[in-house]
């Protein structure tokens, strides 16, 4: 695995690294710096089959899947004082379960990093049958779940890739684990007005995780693809009132690296989308 590009934000808190694997291939990893410390988004795929709605990284389907070494050796090449690791970066990470449950265990050895589970994240659209499976572990990693609607059609037209998996026993298969692990779920809730913020979605979200272990992080949408509306700083406020006065624990995600298009895998597609025209052509 080789760095081709490093893209630096113009505050300096977000680099974006461009890694080319030996077969040519790409992938994109993240490094994010807060103030609780340094985090790295980590890639499981080589693009992905979920195909979701507002995310370029799919536009192109799924590829191949990451090897557990290449997983770990993001986390390596980055060489920076991590503290947190999230598996939120292109592909969905469930569905390389095999190289996502290695990795993660040469991520926690004794003998290796070292790295503690309370700094190990999986966001995932949450495939129930995965998810049943990752229950069963004995990891108790943090868990993010990209929800995003609260109805079957609406979920179904923003993540094509899930409508074999009906919500509300998507719901209970999150919930499940968090019960199982004592973890708070965090359900990533990307806020689409007129798509997702009426009030039946409010309503639904109180019956589903109101005085349950959850917290409800509402996210801004990217410049990606898709013809969605933006909601507005002042939407995303009245929106996260309004869920907790109905009980709800709710956070906005602060975005970071917007300038050097630091989300939703928009730089390796690209770099895939070439690459992969100049094997077609014959081109080097």
């Amino acid at each position: 695995m080789d760095l081709k590009l490093l893209k630096v934000s113009k505050d300096f808190n977000v680099k974006k690294y461009l890694f080319e694997l030996n077969d040519g291939n790409k992938i994109e990893t993240v490094c994010i710096k807060r103030r609780t410390g340094i985090t790295v988004c980590v890639s499981t795929q080589v693009g992905c089959a979920v195909r979701c709605a507002f995310c370029v990284s799919g536009k192109n389907g799924l590829i191949r899947n990451l090897t557990d070494y290449e997983i770990v050796q993001q986390v390596l090449l980055v060489k920076e004082r991590i503290n947190r690791i999230v598996f939120m970066g292109i592909g969905e990470p469930l569905h390389n379960y095999s190289s996502l449950i290695k990795a993660i265990h040469i991520l926690r050895d004794r003998n290796g990093l070292n790295f503690p589970t309370d700094g190990i994240t999986i966001s995932t659209v949450a495939p129930i049958a995965q998810l049943k499976r990752l229950r069963e572990e004995h990891l108790k990693v943090q868990l993010t779940v990209s929800l995003h609607a609260t109805n079957q059609s609406v979920r179904d037209r923003l993540i094509p890739g899930m409508k074999n998996n009906r919500i509300d026993d998507t719901v209970q298969a999150v919930l499940s684990y968090g019960e199982r692990h004592n973890r708070k779920i965090t359900i990533a809730y990307l806020l689409l007005p007129g798509i997702n913020d009426n009030l039946s979605d409010k309503i639904q979200l109180a019956r589903w995780f109101k005085g349950k272990n959850v917290r409800i992080n509402l996210l801004p949408l990217n410049k990606t693809i898709g013809s969605f509306q933006y909601a507005s700083k002042n939407q995303l406020q009245i929106f996260k009132r309004e869920l907790q006065s109905l009980g709800l624990e709710v956070t906005i995600r602060e975005t970071q690296g917007k300038n050097i298009q630091a989300a939703c895998g928009q730089l390796a597609v690209k770099q895939s989308i070439k690459n992969n025209k100049q094997k077609k052509h014959g081109l080097k």
